[in-house]
């Protein structure tokens, strides 16, 4: 049985981003598993209870596929990040990090139906009835047009990244739209600050 590795599949959003030069991408519609929150995530209780949810159903719907032919890496976790006023990701990026809005999510393969993600969670609940189960959804998320660049080092240090981000987009014509976009390529449990992998992402138009 042939392992997918949906990351190299779609390089060009997760794989093979550049850490050199930003990039102009047009990703289009996946599913996800998705969780809603507020908070900072390294204080955050509603974030870990997210964290204990939104892993056990994305591996429980591995294990569920791969009994029926199918195998695949689980996708990495995933960040839609916004606040009432937008600048908290630019100049006040860590000092009013408890307004922070986000989605937590993890994409899904397209062969991954509703019916099975809903079979998952009865399994799940039973197994471990996680705290967020009730608040885990399963949807379609359309990003389009959008600018991203690969970066290397500590979360709480992304600020002056992410503001040379939204320079290139005003540079090359476009306005931001959307949620700021984060995908985590490192597990912080075992990769030191300065080495973690950070796909940054933000919608244009």
């Amino acid at each position: 049985m042939v392992k997918i590795d949906f990351k190299k599949e779609m390089k060009d959003f997760y794989a093979g981003v550049s850490a050199k030069e930003f990039s102009i991408v047009d990703v289009p519609s996946l599913n996800f598993l998705m969780i809603d929150g507020k908070g900072y995530p390294g204080t955050s209780q509603e974030y870990q209870d997210a964290m204990a949810t939104i892993y056990p159903v994305s591996y429980t719907l591995k294990f569920m596929l791969k009994k029926k032919g199918k195998d695949y890496v689980v996708m990495p976790l995933e960040g839609l990040w916004w606040a009432k006023d937008m600048d908290v990701f630019t100049t006040d990026f860590m000092e009013k990090k408890d307004e922070w809005l986000w989605t937590s999510m993890v994409m899904q393969p397209a062969f991954i139906t509703k019916e099975t993600v809903n079979e998952a969670i009865e399994t799940v609940k039973i197994k471990k009835d996680p705290p967020a189960l009730s608040k885990l959804r399963f949807e379609e998320y359309t990003e389009g047009l959008s600018a991203q660049i690969l970066y290397f080092g500590s979360y709480s240090d992304e600020g002056p990244t992410i503001e040379r981000l939204h320079n290139f987009i005003e540079e090359q014509g476009y306005e931001r739209r959307g949620k700021h976009h984060e995908i985590y390529l490192s597990d912080p449990r075992r990769t030191k600050p300065e080495k973690l992998k950070t796909i940054i992402r933000q919608p244009m138009k």
